[in-house]
């Protein structure tokens, strides 16, 4: 794959959060007034989870999200989660239901680690580990990891062989078109509030071996 076939996305992702946030400024203030607050009243806890992910290329990134689970949730069980994990709070099960738990990731694709559109950013001891089990998942790391992508709306199953299949099959038709159809797709999801309901996670016993302590899942 050519870089130069991608150069176009840097320019979408900034024209996207200017124009965004200029059209929509009174939405921007009020979700990042209300949903720190309401964060904060159900448990006193903090507002941001903050958490190593893997990059482009590998480089590890801060990603910012906001806390959707019980203070402490790593020591509480496995770093990934079910549907019906009782650590999610509340407000942490709206937020995952719209997406709007990674609200805070825009940071990042201000910062330049991430863009709106790529495979998602795994946490690091998650990436490390599956790159061990599944030839070629290094493979997913050639591009910046984004907000939404081929794999983060198309499949459900959460299934890590899926998820390869899907990030390949975007990095190599990554287009202009595409991406501008998938970021509908994720923000007709948000309003629709049809995001988390993947139901094929590994088993959590085998989570807890592979990824204790990671803390909050993706």
């Amino acid at each position: 794959m050519k870089d130069g076939r991608l150069r176009y996305k840097r320019s979408l992702d900034l024209a996207i959060l200017v124009l965004a946030h200029l059209m929509l400024l009174p939405v921007w203030v009020g979700l990042w007034t209300m949903i720190p607050l309401l964060i904060w009243l159900e448990d006193r806890g903090p507002v941001f989870y903050p958490q190593a992910r893997v990059g482009k290329d590998g480089k590890v990134f801060t990603l910012l999200k906001f806390r959707s689970m019980v203070p402490g949730a790593e020591r509480k069980g496995p770093a990934w989660t079910t549907t019906s994990d009782p650590r999610i709070t509340k407000v942490g099960k709206l937020l995952r239901k719209t997406a709007l738990d990674e609200l805070p990731e825009i940071l990042s694709i201000w910062k330049g680690d991430m863009s709106f559109v790529g495979p998602r950013a795994l946490a690091v001891d998650e990436q490390h580990q599956l790159e061990k089990e599944i030839p070629n998942f290094r493979h997913r790391t050639s591009v910046k990891p984004g907000l939404t992508g081929l794999s983060q709306v198309y499949n459900v199953t959460d299934n890590a062989v899926d998820k390869l299949k899907y990030d390949l099959e975007y990095i190599e038709g990554a287009n202009l078109w595409l991406d501008l159809r998938l970021m509908v797709l994720s923000v007709r999801n948000t309003l629709l509030a049809r995001w988390d309901q993947r139901a094929g996670k590994p088993a959590m016993e085998q989570m807890e071996q592979r990824f204790r302590g990671d803390g909050e899942s993706q």
